[in-house]
Protein backbone atom coordinates (compact mmCIF):
# COMPACT_ATOMS: atom_id res chain seq x y z
CA UNK A 1 0.00 0.00 0.00
CA UNK A 2 1.33 3.43 -0.91
CA UNK A 3 1.90 6.23 1.56
CA UNK A 4 -0.80 8.87 1.99
CA UNK A 5 0.69 12.33 2.58
CA UNK A 6 -1.51 15.19 3.76
CA UNK A 7 -0.78 18.91 3.48
CA UNK A 8 -2.05 22.25 2.22
CA UNK A 9 -1.77 24.29 -0.97
CA UNK A 10 0.24 27.06 0.67
CA UNK A 11 2.26 27.63 3.81
CA UNK A 12 2.70 31.41 3.42
CA UNK A 13 -0.81 32.56 2.51
CA UNK A 14 -1.50 35.93 4.09
CA UNK A 15 -4.75 34.76 5.64
CA UNK A 16 -2.96 31.80 7.25
CA UNK A 17 -0.17 33.98 8.63
CA UNK A 18 -2.74 36.43 10.00
CA UNK A 19 -4.81 33.64 11.57
CA UNK A 20 -2.37 33.06 14.43
CA UNK A 21 -1.61 29.46 13.46
CA UNK A 22 2.09 30.29 13.37
CA UNK A 23 3.36 31.06 16.88
CA UNK A 24 5.39 34.17 17.73
CA UNK A 25 8.96 33.82 16.58
CA UNK A 26 8.01 31.47 13.73
CA UNK A 27 6.37 33.95 11.36
CA UNK A 28 9.35 34.85 9.20
CA UNK A 29 10.00 33.09 5.90
CA UNK A 30 12.33 30.46 7.37
CA UNK A 31 10.39 30.00 10.59
CA UNK A 32 7.07 29.46 8.82
CA UNK A 33 8.38 26.72 6.55
CA UNK A 34 10.25 24.93 9.33
CA UNK A 35 7.19 25.09 11.62
CA UNK A 36 4.90 23.83 8.86
CA UNK A 37 7.27 20.97 7.95
CA UNK A 38 7.31 19.83 11.57
CA UNK A 39 3.57 19.16 11.25
CA UNK A 40 3.04 17.99 7.67
CA UNK A 41 5.09 15.92 5.18
CA UNK A 42 3.78 17.68 2.08
CA UNK A 43 2.99 21.16 0.77
CA UNK A 44 2.03 22.68 -2.55
CA UNK A 45 4.03 25.70 -3.72
CA UNK A 46 1.52 27.92 -5.54
CA UNK A 47 3.78 30.97 -5.90
CA UNK A 48 5.39 29.28 -8.90
CA UNK A 49 2.13 29.80 -10.80
CA UNK A 50 2.32 33.57 -10.38
CA UNK A 51 6.06 33.95 -11.03
CA UNK A 52 8.81 31.67 -12.29
CA UNK A 53 10.56 29.77 -9.49
CA UNK A 54 14.13 30.72 -8.63
CA UNK A 55 16.90 28.25 -7.96
CA UNK A 56 17.86 30.00 -4.71
CA UNK A 57 14.35 29.72 -3.27
CA UNK A 58 14.07 26.07 -4.24
CA UNK A 59 17.43 25.34 -2.63
CA UNK A 60 16.38 27.10 0.57
CA UNK A 61 13.10 25.19 0.64
CA UNK A 62 15.01 21.91 0.44
CA UNK A 63 17.47 23.00 3.12
CA UNK A 64 14.76 24.12 5.54
CA UNK A 65 12.72 20.93 5.44
CA UNK A 66 13.50 17.45 6.77
CA UNK A 67 14.30 14.35 4.76
CA UNK A 68 11.15 12.88 3.27
CA UNK A 69 9.32 16.21 3.00
CA UNK A 70 8.06 16.89 -0.53
CA UNK A 71 6.85 19.87 -2.53
CA UNK A 72 4.18 19.75 -5.21
CA UNK A 73 4.99 22.72 -7.45
CA UNK A 74 2.35 24.51 -9.50
CA UNK A 75 3.31 25.14 -13.13
CA UNK A 76 3.83 28.76 -14.19
CA UNK A 77 0.70 30.35 -15.67
CA UNK A 78 2.12 30.80 -19.18
CA UNK A 79 2.74 27.04 -19.40
CA UNK A 80 -0.91 26.18 -18.80
CA UNK A 81 -2.52 28.75 -21.08
CA UNK A 82 -3.52 31.24 -18.38
CA UNK A 83 -3.15 34.99 -18.76
CA UNK A 84 0.26 36.09 -17.51
CA UNK A 85 1.30 39.57 -16.41
CA UNK A 86 4.16 41.11 -18.36
CA UNK A 87 5.67 42.28 -15.07
CA UNK A 88 6.55 38.72 -14.03
CA UNK A 89 8.13 37.72 -17.33
CA UNK A 90 11.92 37.31 -17.27
CA UNK A 91 14.23 39.67 -19.11
CA UNK A 92 11.45 41.81 -20.50
CA UNK A 93 10.07 38.97 -22.61
CA UNK A 94 6.49 39.41 -23.81
CA UNK A 95 3.83 37.26 -22.15
CA UNK A 96 3.12 35.51 -25.44
CA UNK A 97 2.96 31.73 -25.35
CA UNK A 98 2.55 31.69 -29.15
CA UNK A 99 6.12 32.90 -29.59
CA UNK A 100 8.37 29.79 -29.77
CA UNK A 101 11.37 31.73 -28.46
CA UNK A 102 9.47 33.00 -25.44
CA UNK A 103 8.09 29.55 -24.69
CA UNK A 104 11.53 27.96 -24.96
CA UNK A 105 13.02 30.48 -22.52
CA UNK A 106 10.18 30.14 -20.01
CA UNK A 107 10.36 26.35 -20.03
CA UNK A 108 14.12 26.49 -19.51
CA UNK A 109 13.83 28.91 -16.60
CA UNK A 110 11.06 26.90 -14.98
CA UNK A 111 13.13 23.71 -15.24
CA UNK A 112 16.18 25.45 -13.76
CA UNK A 113 14.07 26.89 -10.97
CA UNK A 114 12.82 23.54 -9.72
CA UNK A 115 16.10 21.70 -10.32
CA UNK A 116 17.30 22.00 -6.67
CA UNK A 117 14.12 20.26 -5.50
CA UNK A 118 14.58 17.50 -8.05
CA UNK A 119 18.22 16.98 -7.08
CA UNK A 120 17.30 16.85 -3.38
CA UNK A 121 14.53 14.32 -3.99
CA UNK A 122 11.95 16.81 -2.71
CA UNK A 123 9.86 17.29 -5.86
CA UNK A 124 6.59 15.43 -5.35
CA UNK A 125 4.94 16.59 -8.57
CA UNK A 126 4.54 19.48 -10.96
CA UNK A 127 0.87 20.44 -11.07
CA UNK A 128 -0.51 21.56 -14.42
CA UNK A 129 -3.85 23.12 -13.56
CA UNK A 130 -5.56 23.95 -16.83
CA UNK A 131 -8.08 26.81 -17.15
CA UNK A 132 -11.86 26.36 -17.46
CA UNK A 133 -11.70 27.07 -21.21
CA UNK A 134 -9.27 24.16 -21.77
CA UNK A 135 -11.90 21.75 -23.06
CA UNK A 136 -11.53 18.26 -24.57
CA UNK A 137 -10.60 18.17 -28.22
CA UNK A 138 -7.73 17.88 -30.68
CA UNK A 139 -6.07 21.16 -29.70
CA UNK A 140 -6.11 20.25 -26.01
CA UNK A 141 -4.73 16.78 -26.70
CA UNK A 142 -1.94 18.27 -28.81
CA UNK A 143 -1.14 20.67 -25.97
CA UNK A 144 -0.95 17.75 -23.52
CA UNK A 145 1.33 15.84 -25.88
CA UNK A 146 3.66 18.84 -26.13
CA UNK A 147 3.64 19.21 -22.34
CA UNK A 148 4.51 15.52 -21.96
CA UNK A 149 7.53 15.94 -24.23
CA UNK A 150 8.71 18.98 -22.28
CA UNK A 151 8.33 17.27 -18.91
CA UNK A 152 9.72 13.84 -19.72
CA UNK A 153 11.10 12.35 -16.51
CA UNK A 154 9.18 14.72 -14.25
CA UNK A 155 6.36 13.64 -11.95
CA UNK A 156 3.42 15.49 -13.54
CA UNK A 157 -0.13 15.88 -12.19
CA UNK A 158 -2.99 17.33 -14.25
CA UNK A 159 -6.08 19.09 -12.95
CA UNK A 160 -8.78 19.95 -15.45
CA UNK A 161 -11.13 22.81 -14.66
CA UNK A 162 -13.55 22.11 -17.52
CA UNK A 163 -16.07 19.53 -16.26
CA UNK A 164 -16.46 17.78 -19.63
CA UNK A 165 -13.15 15.95 -19.12
CA UNK A 166 -14.63 13.82 -16.36
CA UNK A 167 -18.28 13.54 -17.32
CA UNK A 168 -19.90 10.25 -18.22
CA UNK A 169 -18.99 9.15 -21.71
CA UNK A 170 -15.63 10.95 -21.59
CA UNK A 171 -14.22 9.53 -18.34
CA UNK A 172 -12.43 6.48 -19.77
CA UNK A 173 -10.92 8.46 -22.64
CA UNK A 174 -9.53 11.12 -20.30
CA UNK A 175 -8.04 8.52 -17.98
CA UNK A 176 -6.46 6.67 -20.91
CA UNK A 177 -5.00 9.91 -22.31
CA UNK A 178 -3.29 10.78 -19.04
CA UNK A 179 -2.13 7.21 -18.53
CA UNK A 180 -0.52 7.25 -21.99
CA UNK A 181 1.75 10.09 -20.87
CA UNK A 182 2.31 8.82 -17.32
CA UNK A 183 0.47 11.85 -15.92
CA UNK A 184 -1.43 11.76 -12.64
CA UNK A 185 -5.14 12.56 -12.74
CA UNK A 186 -5.97 15.07 -10.00
CA UNK A 187 -9.24 14.40 -8.22
CA UNK A 188 -11.01 17.40 -6.73
CA UNK A 189 -13.49 17.88 -3.94
CA UNK A 190 -15.68 20.90 -4.59
CA UNK A 191 -19.31 22.01 -4.64
CA UNK A 192 -21.03 19.62 -7.05
CA UNK A 193 -24.17 21.71 -7.59
CA UNK A 194 -22.73 24.37 -9.91
CA UNK A 195 -22.66 24.40 -13.74
CA UNK A 196 -18.86 24.52 -13.58
CA UNK A 197 -18.53 21.70 -11.04
CA UNK A 198 -15.82 19.20 -11.91
CA UNK A 199 -16.57 15.61 -10.84
CA UNK A 200 -13.84 14.05 -8.67
CA UNK A 201 -11.58 11.93 -10.87
CA UNK A 202 -11.04 9.08 -8.44
CA UNK A 203 -8.82 6.94 -10.64
CA UNK A 204 -5.16 5.99 -10.89
CA UNK A 205 -3.45 6.97 -14.15
CA UNK A 206 0.13 6.73 -12.85
CA UNK A 207 1.37 3.99 -10.58
CA UNK A 208 3.78 6.49 -9.05
CA UNK A 209 1.29 9.02 -7.67
CA UNK A 210 -2.32 10.02 -7.09
CA UNK A 211 -3.36 13.54 -6.06
CA UNK A 212 -6.56 14.78 -4.43
CA UNK A 213 -7.12 18.52 -3.93
CA UNK A 214 -9.85 19.80 -1.59
CA UNK A 215 -11.12 23.17 -2.80
CA UNK A 216 -13.94 23.54 -0.27
CA UNK A 217 -17.60 23.50 -1.19
CA UNK A 218 -18.44 27.17 -1.44
CA UNK A 219 -21.32 28.13 -3.72
CA UNK A 220 -19.23 31.16 -4.81
CA UNK A 221 -16.77 29.01 -6.78
CA UNK A 222 -15.99 30.72 -10.07
CA UNK A 223 -17.95 33.88 -9.26
CA UNK A 224 -16.97 35.31 -5.90
CA UNK A 225 -13.80 36.89 -4.55
CA UNK A 226 -10.88 34.66 -3.61
CA UNK A 227 -11.98 34.74 0.02
CA UNK A 228 -15.57 33.84 -0.89
CA UNK A 229 -14.49 31.02 -3.22
CA UNK A 230 -12.33 29.35 -0.59
CA UNK A 231 -14.18 30.19 2.61
CA UNK A 232 -15.14 26.71 3.71
CA UNK A 233 -14.32 24.47 6.66
CA UNK A 234 -14.98 20.78 6.16
CA UNK A 235 -16.99 18.78 8.65
CA UNK A 236 -15.37 15.64 10.00
CA UNK A 237 -18.06 13.52 8.36
CA UNK A 238 -17.27 15.09 4.95
CA UNK A 239 -13.61 14.20 5.32
CA UNK A 240 -14.33 10.72 6.66
CA UNK A 241 -16.39 9.97 3.56
CA UNK A 242 -13.17 10.24 1.53
CA UNK A 243 -11.25 7.65 3.54
CA UNK A 244 -12.25 4.59 1.44
CA UNK A 245 -11.37 6.44 -1.75
CA UNK A 246 -8.00 7.62 -0.49
CA UNK A 247 -7.05 4.22 0.82
CA UNK A 248 -8.29 2.65 -2.41
CA UNK A 249 -6.04 4.96 -4.43
CA UNK A 250 -3.12 4.01 -2.18
CA UNK A 251 -3.62 0.36 -3.15
CA UNK A 252 -2.56 1.22 -6.70
CA UNK A 253 -0.22 4.24 -6.39
CA UNK A 254 3.13 4.56 -4.67
CA UNK A 255 2.00 7.79 -2.97
CA UNK A 256 -1.26 9.65 -2.55
CA UNK A 257 -1.04 13.41 -2.01
CA UNK A 258 -4.00 14.97 -0.21
CA UNK A 259 -3.93 18.75 -0.39
CA UNK A 260 -6.30 21.33 1.09
CA UNK A 261 -6.84 24.42 -1.03
CA UNK A 262 -9.53 26.06 1.13
CA UNK A 263 -6.94 28.66 2.10
CA UNK A 264 -9.07 31.11 4.05
CA UNK A 265 -7.71 31.78 7.53
CA UNK A 266 -6.48 28.55 9.07
CA UNK A 267 -9.22 26.34 7.55
CA UNK A 268 -6.81 24.42 5.30
CA UNK A 269 -4.32 23.51 8.02
CA UNK A 270 -7.09 22.57 10.45
CA UNK A 271 -8.78 20.33 7.89
CA UNK A 272 -5.43 18.79 6.96
CA UNK A 273 -4.80 18.01 10.62
CA UNK A 274 -8.22 16.38 10.88
CA UNK A 275 -7.72 14.33 7.72
CA UNK A 276 -4.31 13.12 8.92
CA UNK A 277 -5.85 12.10 12.24
CA UNK A 278 -8.71 10.25 10.53
CA UNK A 279 -6.31 8.40 8.23
CA UNK A 280 -4.14 7.47 11.18
CA UNK A 281 -7.08 6.02 13.10
CA UNK A 282 -8.73 4.31 10.12
CA UNK A 283 -8.94 0.55 9.97
CA UNK A 284 -7.05 -1.71 7.55
CA UNK A 285 -7.36 -0.86 3.85
CA UNK A 286 -10.25 -2.39 1.97
CA UNK A 287 -10.22 -3.43 -1.65
CA UNK A 288 -9.75 -0.50 -3.99
CA UNK A 289 -13.12 0.95 -4.99
CA UNK A 290 -14.17 1.19 -8.61
CA UNK A 291 -14.46 4.84 -9.57
CA UNK A 292 -17.64 6.05 -11.21
CA UNK A 293 -17.94 9.11 -13.46
CA UNK A 294 -20.00 10.96 -10.83
CA UNK A 295 -17.22 10.54 -8.29
CA UNK A 296 -18.92 7.79 -6.37
CA UNK A 297 -17.58 4.30 -5.87
CA UNK A 298 -18.86 0.76 -5.99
Amino acid sequence: MGDILVGTCSWADRALVASGWYPPGRRGAEGRLRYYAERFPLVEADTTYYALPGERNSRLWAERTPDGFVFDVKAFSLLTGHPTRSAVMPGGLPADARDPGVLEEVWARFADGIAPLRRAGRLGSVLFQFPPWFRPGERAEAFLAATARRTEGWPVAVEFRHPAWWREGRWDGTAALLERYGMTAVAVDMNQELPSSVPPAVCVTSSRLSVVRFHGRSAAWGTGSKEERFRYAYGEDELAAWLPRLRGLAEHAGQVHVLFNNCCGDAAVRDAETMARLLGSAGPPSAAPTALPDGGTR
